[in-house]
């Protein structure tokens, strides 16, 4: 029978030390320490931490993140100070954002209109795509 690793120390040495809310607890031989494993709790795939930190270099606030990817703002709060992600600073520009299909996204590109100004990014969001766009602060 494999036991796991120790968290702490990563020691082979781990016996079983009885069972806590039905969840199985060990104990490393080397460090004496006692833990469990197969946490309970829901883990977020590391895709929405990548498009979260993206719109926040981008310069889209916590709470518009949140709308958008469904993660609280608290998670990308979190991940921003994890990550050290600095977003640069914006005084001329904000961004504006719409989260397009794929026909929309194509129509909206076919208008010459559409392309003129400060700059545009598209990026997949799942099976849509979300395009953002810079606007100059008028003066």
């Amino acid at each position: 029978m494999k036991y796991p690793l120790c968290p702490r120390c990563e020691n082979h040495h781990v016996v079983k030390s009885g069972v806590v809310n039905e969840r199985q607890r060990y104990c490393c031989k080397k460090c004496n320490y006692y833990f469990s494993v197969d946490k309970i709790g829901k883990s977020i795939d590391s895709y929405y931490v990548t498009k979260a930190l993206q719109l926040y270099i981008e310069g889209i606030s916590y709470r518009e993140i949140e709308r958008i990817l469904g993660v609280s703002h608290v998670s990308v709060m979190n991940w921003v100070r994890k990550y050290k992600v600095k977003a640069p600073e914006q005084r001329q520009y904000h961004p504006t954002y719409k989260i397009l299909n794929h026909t929309e996204l194509l129509e909206h590109l076919r208008k010459s209109d559409n392309l003129k100004g400060a700059g545009t990014i598209i990026t997949e969001l799942g099976d849509k795509y979300m395009m953002i766009k810079w606007k100059r602060f008028k003066e």
